[in-house]
């Protein structure tokens, strides 16, 4: 309790670890739960079937856990789920999830959530995942580990984004992006790899070449942009690659950035 501002409102019912910090004037609703090191810096609100994984900072004015901006929602349960060691910064919102998406909006590890950004019911967000000021990701949303999205980028609802896609400022994104893109433009253009990224992570350079080759590959090889992706899983040999293609020939409910 010593770890609990005076001022805060913890309402009966909220599980908390002895370790959690809870600043001045803040709102901890009857089923939240906050593990090892959660410390929710002032004014923040948690709300709903809200379980926030260990080590997790949320900062001053964010809104975790309240009801979906969805007019379909009728209060069904459902819930968020944040994972570990996030850094949640001010004014970020994050919805729990609707029946119709699956009832779990899901958060995973070591992200970092800039001021403003919002993410809405039943998206799911991987790890160590970037999002910029005031991005906006829309429900049901899949983004994968290591994706980044840069400032004032808005995401339409249902479409994924690969792992280790990179996503420029003031970008419109509408369609799949396929692992390792580097989208931009206002319109959200696929318009190479995110190579920095790659070289960042240590990736060795026959997997790069091998990406690049692929690249070119799906960009200009003859058939539908599906046609190219399976024959190129036919041929490479690079986990890389794969990854590639399995996405592109996993299900989704939206169509595909393609190479310009």
């Amino acid at each position: 309790m010593s770890n609990i501002h005076p001022s805060a409102v913890i309402e009966d019912g909220a599980q908390i670890d002895p370790s959690a910090k809870i600043g001045p004037f803040c709102v901890v609703g009857p089923e939240v739960v906050l593990g090892e090191n959660v410390e929710l810096k002032s004014h923040v609100v948690v709300a709903g079937r809200t379980d926030v994984g260990d080590g997790t900072v949320i900062f001053p004015f964010a809104v975790i856990g309240e009801i979906p901006q969805d007019l379909k929602f009728k209060g069904e349960q459902s819930a968020l789920i944040i994972g570990k060691r996030n850094r949640i910064r001010e004014h970020v919102t994050m919805n729990v999830g609707t029946e119709g998406g699956g009832g779990v909006t899901r958060i995973g590890d070591d992200g970092v959530f800039m001021a403003g950004c919002h993410i809405a019911h039943d998206a799911i967000i991987g790890d160590r995942v970037i999002l910029v000021n005031s991005v906006a990701i829309a429900g049901h949303c899949i983004l994968e580990d290591d994706v980044i999205i840069g400032g004032l980028s808005g995401v339409h609802q249902f479409v994924r984004i690969g792992r280790g896609a990179i996503i420029g400022a003031l970008t419109k994104v509408t369609h799949d992006v396929i692992p390792y893109g580097l989208v931009q433009a206002p319109r959200g253009e696929l318009e190479g790899l995110n190579l920095v990224g790659l070289k960042r992570r240590g990736v060795a350079r026959t997997d790069i070449t091998a990406l690049r080759a692929a690249f070119q590959m799906l960009a200009q090889g003859e058939g539908t942009f599906n046609d190219r992706a399976e024959r190129l899983g036919a041929e490479t040999e690079s986990a890389y690659v794969k990854e590639i293609v399995d996405f592109v020939m996993g299900d989704t409910d939206r169509s595909f950035l393609t190479p310009r």
